[in-house]
């Protein structure tokens, strides 16, 4: 009798942490442990296609860490776009669309240059969603959902509500979380996706991010795959009114 299908989550999300902790064990500078970094998420992203989840969102680079310092902020920002020189071929023949939320008018001109070329040639694509957050906070985002719909001049108070907040976040297309997964061991969501998390199951793993493979990604999805998700409502109501993946 074959076994039961195991519950594969939608969306997962990571907060992608621990790379400067990773290059200070080894007596080397930041930037290396985010060169690191690069190569798991190659890790990752063959992991979730491989698994066939249809969205992965990935915690990039924070609004936040513009404060680092410049030599690491410039090491950053080219560590992506090597990145996306490096990765875009194979996202176009895997069919993957590479996605950006966050505030990209801050970035540099070059960088803003290859992620709009990557995402215009990818677009199409359909196999896989790998969104990157961008000089992105939860935070701000919600704030600038607001300016939006306030730039709508004939919004009334009474149009206010979750959905038409949520329509305007920067891609209200993009399903809820069923995962987060937190490296590194740290018990925060660091203002990542605040909106979109409200149910989202959570997953923290003590490996620093470089040393997350692909063995650690399948122990937060087996994780996952034992929860039994409610959603606000109790075990009884769960069994006689099932809910999707994605419901609020």
């Amino acid at each position: 009798m074959p076994g039961k299908k195991k519950k594969i989550p939608r969306h997962v999300a990571i907060i992608m942490d621990g790379n400067g902790r990773w290059a200070k064990r080894r007596g080397l500078p930041r930037i290396f442990g985010h060169r690191a970094g690069m190569k798991a998420v190659r890790k990752a992203v063959e992991f979730a296609y491989e698994k066939k989840i249809p969205y992965l969102t990935l915690f990039a680079f924070s609004t936040e860490n513009w404060g680092r310092p410049r030599d690491e902020v410039e090491g950053l920002m080219n560590l992506l776009k090597e990145y996306v020189d490096r990765e875009l071929p194979e996202m176009k023949k895997k069919g993957i669309r590479l996605n950006v939320i966050g505030d990209l008018d801050r970035l540099p001109e070059d960088v803003r240059e290859k992620v709009d070329r990557a995402l215009r040639e990818t677009e199409d694509n359909e196999e896989m969603v790998l969104t990157l957050a961008l000089s992105y906070s939860g935070r701000d985002e919600i704030v600038r959902a607001v300016r939006r719909m306030l730039r709508k001049r004939s919004l009334r108070a009474r149009d206010v509500t979750e959905e038409t907040l949520r329509e305007h976040l920067d891609s209200p297309w993009i399903p809820e979380p069923d995962l987060l997964i937190r490296t590194s061991g740290e018990m925060r969501v660091s203002n990542f996706m605040l909106w979109q998390l409200a149910y989202t199951e959570i997953y923290v793993s003590e490996k620093l991010w470089p040393q997350f493979t692909k063995a650690e990604f399948k122990k937060a999805l087996d994780d996952y795959a034992r929860r039994k998700r409610r959603f606000g409502l109790t075990d009884e109501q769960i069994e006689e009114e099932p809910r999707g993946e994605n419901a609020p």
